[in-house]
């Protein structure tokens, strides 16, 4: 049973984000880093599926539509945080208060809104 998840953030989440959840202690990695620019969503959650890591998106209507496809299909992901466009400190704060209250086990599968 894995405590905290891991996080991926998707393109459209500024650097300074995930510079900020791993100065909380988070394990977080970044498109760039795993050079998958430009990559479409639906490759970018397989990938966060795939090393086991919980999507964090800007992206609403795509991600809600690719959430509703796994659970049409079966299919099993290790969740989507979806975080409004504002500043990169008050989205990493609603992150943090969102990972650190519930555990991996617990948003794998969902979809959630911080």
């Amino acid at each position: 049973m894995t405590i905290f998840a891991s996080l991926y953030t998707d393109e459209d989440m500024s650097a300074l984000v995930a510079t900020l959840l791993r100065s909380r202690g988070l394990d977080i990695a970044t498109v760039p880093e795993q050079t998958a620019l430009g990559k479409p969503d639906s490759e970018q959650l397989e990938f966060a599926t795939s090393v086991g890591r919980c999507l964090l998106t800007h992206n609403r209507v795509d991600f809600e539509r690719l959430h509703l496809q796994y659970i049409e299909t079966g299919k099993q992901h290790s969740g989507i945080i979806i975080v409004p466009q504002k500043n990169a400190y008050e989205v990493a704060q609603r992150i943090g208060i969102l990972v650190n209250t519930l555990m991996a086990d617990e948003i794998r599968n969902q979809l959630l809104y911080a």
